[in-house]
């Protein structure tokens, strides 16, 4: 049955949120930490230099001090070190960048994906958009000499899927870290052994040429790649069929995407990722005592947890009906597009313009195929590891070539 837009409770307007239930039902802030909800709270202590990375226990950012830089991904860094990784790589997600590199590679995959769809008929769209954030994730990344794609996207999914499993007891342990090691194992010997010796006969202009480069150690190399694997697809995929199920609903909406300038369609989308944040927690330790814009005060070694549900919803910075879809809201209050959904400050999300330009050309290829149609609505599930949605089984189909 399709989803209808519910009346707001508390605010005028519709609430046209699909995860807020399952999100309001499941989010869980590290035990002790300071709920943050206020925009502007939010994006102080996201910005201040005086916050650390605080992840949940067993994470990289678990202690306040990384004992060995060089074996962490500079996704969980903090100060000097990340700033001087973070710049080395940052020409990868340039604006100019998307453009003359990444696009091609989006444009070429989405050939591929609409010949299978047509060819098939129908198929799972998370499958869809799992192998386009896979490409082009791969391409940044330098993962180009595996054997298939479909087999690295297996391989990265396996890896991925046990780093967010549970395992309990001191048999599940055990079993877990086998399966852990290996998976690791055929994906460094399968995905990343053929790339670093590709790239150590001709760099290019990617993640593994630099690693290589720098001399990273193996596990420095295992850590990088597979960060920017779980930042850059799994994420992606979400949103990317998270946007698509709205845009079924909406006949209105979906034609303004279909007719509307490149600008006109990310708003579109950013707006949907205001209301539909992948990922809804960020958990930040202050390294000293912290007084904000406002007057807030946060205590040394006191840990927030910022919610970017809340954030994006503040009526202070949203206006009037903040649980609507409106794709004109962000011009008209004069904010960036997807508010805190990409996270702000040194941490913020380095790919959210590559996620922005794929999921649109992805969307933009899939509703002008003949007889599209959503055949089955996603099913909601929620990861409490990541602390955000995942949508599965959703089918699509069109009409065959």
């Amino acid at each position: 049955m399709t989803a209808v837009a519910q009346e707001c409770p508390v605010h005028q307007g519709r609430d046209d949120r699909k995860s807020a239930k399952i999100a309001e039902a499941n989010l869980a802030p590290q035990h002790g930490a300071r709920p943050v909800g206020s925009f502007g709270l939010s994006r102080d202590l996201l910005r201040s230099s005086k916050v650390r990375q605080a992840g949940p226990a067993g994470s990289p950012t678990d202690d306040a001090e990384i004992k060995n830089p060089g074996e962490v991904s500079f996704f969980f860094l903090d100060g000097e070190e990340h700033r001087k990784r973070r710049a080395a790589v940052a020409g990868l997600f340039a604006p100019k960048t998307i453009v003359t590199r990444h696009q091609a590679v989006m444009t070429s995959t989405m050939d591929d994906i609409v010949a299978k769809l047509r060819a098939r008929g129908s198929a799972p769209l998370d499958e869809l958009s799992w192998h386009m954030a896979v490409v082009v994730a791969a391409d940044i990344i330098g993962l180009t000499d595996s054997d298939s794609t479909e087999n690295l996207a297996n391989r990265v999914k396996a890896v991925l899927d046990s780093s967010l499993s549970k395992s309990r007891g001191p048999l599940g342990k055990v079993v877990f870290m086998i399966q852990m090691l290996t998976r690791v194992g055929r994906f460094w010997k399968q995905d990343m052994v053929p790339a670093i010796a590709a790239r150590q006969l001709e760099p290019k202009d990617d993640v593994i040429s630099y690693m290589v480069k720098e001399n990273y150690s193996k596990k420095g190399m295992i850590m990088e790649a597979l960060s920017y694997g779980g930042a850059g697809m799994m994420t992606t995929r979400e949103f990317i069929v998270m946007c698509a199920w709205h845009l079924f609903e909406k006949p209105a909406l979906r034609e303004r995407f279909l007719g509307g300038e490149e600008a006109d369609q990310f708003a579109i989308l950013e707006e949907i990722l205001r209301l539909e944040p992948v990922a809804s927690l960020l958990h930040r330790r202050a390294a000293e005592d912290i007084e904000t814009k406002d007057g807030a005060m946060v205590k040394k070694g006191e840990v927030v947890a910022v919610s970017i549900r809340d954030a994006n919803t503040d009526e202070a910075i949203t206006g009037p009906c903040p649980f609507e879809l409106d794709p004109d809201r962000a011009k008209r209050m004069k904010v960036v597009g997807p508010y805190m959904s990409f996270s702000d400050g040194p941490h913020r999300c380095p790919g959210a313009q590559v996620a922005l330009h794929e999921t649109r050309i992805f969307l933009d290829r899939l509703f002008r195929l003949p007889g599209i149609r959503m055949e089955r609505e996603p099913e909601i599930l929620w990861s409490p590891q990541i602390q955000g949605y995942e949508l599965r089984g959703c089918v699509v189909a069109c009409d065959p070539a």
